[in-house]
């Protein structure tokens, strides 16, 4: 009697995984994201990047790294954030799910016009590498006084 039941939940299931993987293929695997805020899957480390009209405030979330093997550039207003994060392993051991990235990566971040490439500094804290970019000090607002 309750062998149909269980059947029917066994394949409903079933029917509901490839119907995943069929949405996956058809919407994930393309090669742009698929919102104005989403980002390649796979995409690391990820990053939030913000501005006040003083500096511009970049926040890489990059738990495990050695701040001393990254490489932190700026060229014609793109910061260049790259490294390798390493993994132990235990060897003999089957992953069914990896989550967490292992290897090299590189992030490219477009920054303003009015930044000053000889003003940044970069600071690695608890997993979060923060670099701050001031802003040229003719770009900054001021307050022009009526006579």
């Amino acid at each position: 009697m309750f062998g149909n039941l269980v059947n029917f939940e066994a394949s409903l299931f079933d029917e509901f995984r490839r119907l995943e993987r069929d949405m996956d293929q058809l919407f994930g695997a393309t090669p742009w994201p698929s919102g104005i805020r989403a980002v390649e899957r796979g995409t690391y480390p990820p990053l939030n990047v913000g501005s006040t009209p003083d500096r511009v405030d970049v926040y890489l979330f990059a738990a495990g790294l050695d701040p001393k093997s990254l490489d932190i550039s700026i060229q014609q207003n793109l910061l260049t954030v790259a490294g390798e994060r390493k993994l132990s392993t235990e060897e003999g051991v089957n992953y069914y799910r990896k989550e967490r990235f292992d290897g090299a990566f590189r992030r490219v971040v477009t920054l303003p016009e009015d930044v000053n490439p000889d003003q940044v500094n970069a600071r690695y804290r608890d997993g979060v590498l923060h670099v701050t970019i001031q802003r040229r000090e003719s770009a900054k607002p001021r307050q022009i006084e009526v006579k």
